[in-house]
């Protein structure tokens, strides 16, 4: 009995917290993958799901870049060995990578916020994003074109049902 090949598996990927708003207030010009520098008790309450990026950016220092007021709940069985909800982390990008994005930073009026925070085969990932603040009318227009597309995709909708 032959046995069955394995097909290319896909990385399963686990989403633990996404900034749902930061397409909302931000031009994304350009995504990058991260990796986290965690405690264990932060570790087992990112698996828990308690974690929240909204209010979170990247801070480029000498060391390295830092994930800043992002919320990662205390682990509850932690006990004494618990970490700081609201603490630094360190993210581990490329020197070529740090470098660019340290320099767009300081040189234009752009920002590294992350996306998402997921753990790829048990490795915790954030996704950032160099992006540029969006302006009152930049949003008004977004929720227009927005609007527009949801309107032709219905009425496309309807006329196939006929």
């Amino acid at each position: 009995m032959a046995k069955p090949k394995k097909q290319a598996e896909k990385p399963k990927e686990q989403i633990v917290a996404q900034n749902r708003a930061a397409s909302y207030n931000y031009h994304l010009l350009e995504k990058l993958e991260a990796g986290l520098v965690l405690h264990g008790t932060e570790v087992k309450a990112l698996r828990e799901g308690k974690a929240n990026i909204r209010d979170a950016y990247v801070e480029f220092k000498p060391g390295g870049a830092w994930l800043v007021n992002a919320h990662i709940a205390q682990y509850l069985p932690g006990g004494p060995w618990n970490h700081e909800p609201l603490g630094s982390r360190r993210l581990l990008l490329h020197r070529n990578e740090l470098h660019k994005l340290a320099t767009r930073t300081q040189s234009k009026g752009l920002t590294v916020i992350p996306l998402r925070i997921y753990f790829r085969n048990g490795i915790a990932k954030c996704e950032i994003a160099l992006a540029q603040g969006k302006k009152q009318w930049d949003r008004r227009q977004d929720e227009r074109t927005k609007e527009a597309r949801r309107e032709a995709e219905q009425a496309m909708y309807r006329n196939r049902r006929r």
